[in-house]
């Protein structure tokens, strides 16, 4: 008999495409960007103090490139303009991101295929609002998503992992937390709480920085692609993109 299902949420960041991949590719890319404009230091170096400055303020911060000029050595921008050097590595990161940026394809094919079906699909994401809403369009998924159920933590006002910010959710949504599927990669931000509160787990065991790190509980399902995910939906829940869901 299958498994009755309401809703599926999903995580952003490294479940619905390569964070960590995509972030060190335009690094690179502004850093390369920075070189050619005349900063004089070795590759290694400057990226190594870039991703310093990361760490220490957080991606979320506005001047990563400032920051990093600046605690170079003053040689390394002696006769040039430091602002030259830092546009050449902010055009040269959005120039990756308009390139690069795009979901797994097996994403693409199950989120569209779950667009024929009548469960709720949302969103649940760590960050600031607006660069969280920026990856829902520039990752073109908007259009397979329940424009209600798009929530982010910044907007909300509660962060992962407080249980919290995935009741509000599931309560705005007007669903029941046991007939509801989280997606995410994060044990400790993804699952583990959500489990505490009665969700349907799924860890996107496939990439990033928490691929190996292990929660205090235990996923209902584990998934190294979005195929796996079809899988379990169809063979367990019973979901068909022709049979109306939530029995």
């Amino acid at each position: 008999m299958a498994k009755p299902l309401d809703a599926l949420f999903f995580d952003i960041d490294d479940t619905l495409f390569s964070t960590s991949v995509f972030a060190d590719k335009a690094r690179r890319a502004a850093v390369d960007a920075m070189l050619n404009a005349g900063l004089r230091i070795d590759r290694e170096t400057c990226k190594r103090e870039l991703d310093e400055v990361i760490d220490e303020f957080s991606s979320n911060y506005g001047s990563h490139f400032d920051k990093v000029v600046h605690r170079l050595p003053t040689e390394a921008t002696a006769g040039l303009n430091p602002a030259i050097i830092v546009a050449a590595g902010v055009v040269a990161y959005h120039e990756t991101k308009w390139r690069e940026f795009k979901v797994y394809d097996d994403v693409y094919e199950v989120l569209r295929w779950l667009s024929g079906t009548d469960l709720v699909r949302g969103i649940i994401s760590l960050g600031l609002t607006v660069k969280q809403a920026e990856k829902v369009i520039r990752l073109k998924i908007y259009e397979f998503l329940t424009p209600s159920a798009i929530f982010f933590t910044d907007q909300i006002g509660i962060n992962k992992p407080n249980p919290k910010l995935y009741l509000r959710a599931i309560e705005e949504s007007n669903l029941d937390p046991s007939r509801v599927m989280y997606v995410g990669d994060n044990p400790l931000n993804d699952i583990d709480p959500c489990n505490e509160i009665g969700m349907i787990t799924v860890r996107n065991r496939r990439s990033g920085r928490h691929a190996q790190i292990d929660g205090r509980t235990t996923p209902d399902h584990e998934i190294k692609d979005f195929y796996e995910l079809r899988t379990i939906l169809q063979q367990e829940y019973g979901i068909d993109d022709s049979t109306p869901t939530g029995g």
